[in-house]
């Protein structure tokens, strides 16, 4: 997806520089804003600022330290460029101290602002994204919505997920490669009753003993950069995932710790096990005594071929975010190759799926290929393999009509004389038919 162009705000009480500067900074792309003082920049400029600032530090009123202190208070991380005149370079330096992001002196090269302007929004940039990534880590509605679907199984999903995640015992998740798992252990932390609380996960595969001893229960370096992930997560939610890689004397000792934690523990584990071994558990890999302290509360995620409709849902929104990021138009499944997608075994389940759409995408730019060719690529068959989990053909025409339905609500916005055009169907049956399908127009406008 394009970026927006990200915004500089530009503070001088001298019109002729705030002008320059505007027009310099927006023929290299940046969306400009001027103001004549201190004072009127308060008044627009917030915590989630989505650009940065450039500032004089000599104006009347208030000056431009007196400005970034304020500014400072308001969003420590917002880059501040200031501007200073010849002598005044120890202002400049005491401003790098209070915060500034960097500073220019008169007369100063246009080249080298927007050098600085670029590199102060790119900051900008990835502290804003940063901001929102840990709000989205700890706001239990917006990662619930992440959990896409209407099918039974992914109703009571977000049900075990909203019990269990007030609960305060230790949870295992398990279930087949590329089902989510870790979305959900961090959708548990959210939904819990300490969700500010840390969030800490370790892969327990791929790492020798001693390294994950040492990273589990430490001992800590003086001077280390990191906390044993016990002592980390204290208070919090402690995340292990490939649990049934542990060693068996690291099983000892976790078994030895939540013991000690007794009930209710301080320090919540949600075990992720990722055995994809033909006829193995979780169960049959971990000593008996830890499996049962660890799936006290056990959620199992369904695998994609069991989630009927959800497959064109979700193949309908990658698809649709996979256009917008390549700047086409995204593709238009039919009839025969839902079908296929409902019938394929999706052994990658929701990871496969998004490959598919992306590469879907990609064929419907360049104009040629279907989407039976890519499911006979990932199965590596001259034909599509089909799952063996048959569905009644009245499954298969509703999946297919509740898509098109929303494919064309989307595409039109909501306009519902549109869709009855383009689907040639009157008011009152697609009412029925929206509201068969759990469709709200208010979604879509």
């Amino acid at each position: 997806m394009m970026a927006q162009a990200m915004k500089i705000a530009i503070v001088d009480d001298e019109q002729d520089m705030r002008q320059s500067i505007s027009q310099w900074l927006a023929l290299s792309g940046f969306d400009t804003e001027t103001y004549p003082s201190a004072e009127d920049a308060l008044k627009s400029l917030g915590p989630d600022y989505a650009g940065a600032v450039v500032s004089d530090i000599k104006m009347p009123g208030m000056d431009g330290m007196q400005f970034l202190k304020r500014l400072m208070s308001v969003d420590s991380s917002l880059p501040v460029i200031m501007i200073t005149g010849h002598g005044d370079v120890p202002m400049a330096v005491e401003a790098m101290r209070v915060g500034a992001y960097d500073f220019l002196e008169k007369p100063f090269n246009p080249d080298r602002m927007t050098e600085l302007a670029k590199k102060a929004t790119q900051f900008r940039r990835l502290t804003l994204d940063n901001r929102a990534l840990r709000k989205e880590l700890s706001d239990g509605s917006t990662l619930m919505k992440k959990l896409i679907g209407a099918s039974p199984v992914m109703d009571r999903l977000r049900e075990d997920i909203l019990d269990l995640g007030q609960a305060d015992g230790h949870v295992l998740i398990d279930g087949e490669t590329g089902t989510g798992k870790t979305l959900v252990a961090h959708a548990l932390h959210a939904v819990g009753a300490n969700p500010r609380r840390k969030f800490v996960l370790v892969s327990c595969a791929g790492i020798e003993e001693d390294a994950l001893t040492k990273r589990l229960f430490g001992p800590f370096e003086e001077g280390g950069e990191q906390l044993p992930a016990f002592e980390e997560a204290r208070g919090g939610t402690l995340v292990l995932e490939d649990i049934e890689a542990l060693p068996e004397g690291l099983q000892a000792r976790l078994l030895a710790w939540v013991n000690e934690q007794g009930t209710p523990a301080e320090t919540r584990i949600i075990a992720i096990s990722n055995l994809q071994e033909q006829g193995k558990s979780c169960e049959d890999v971990l000593r008996p005594d830890l499996y049962f302290r660890l799936a006290a509360m056990k959620i199992t995620l369904p695998p994609l071929r069991q989630r009927g409709e959800d497959i064109l849902m979700l193949f309908t929104q990658f698809g649709e975010e996979f256009a917008d990021e390549y700047g086409c138009a995204p593709p238009q499944v039919t009839a025969q190759e839902a079908a296929q997608l409902l019938q394929a075994p999706w052994p990658g389940n929701i990871r496969q799926l998004i490959n598919v759409a992306e590469r879907a995408v990609l064929q419907n730019r360049r104009g040629s290929g279907t989407i039976a060719s890519l499911l006979m690529a990932e199965n590596d068959e001259t034909q599509p393999v089909m799952t063996t989990e048959g569905k009644p053909l009245k499954e298969y025409v509703e999946a297919f009509e509740r898509m098109l339905i929303d494919n064309t609500m989307r595409r039109h916005k909501g306009s519902i004389v549109n869709v009855m055009d383009e689907l040639c169907l009157p008011r009152r049956t697609l009412n029925e038919k929206m509201a068969k399908y759990g469709l709200q127009r208010a979604d879509y406008l």
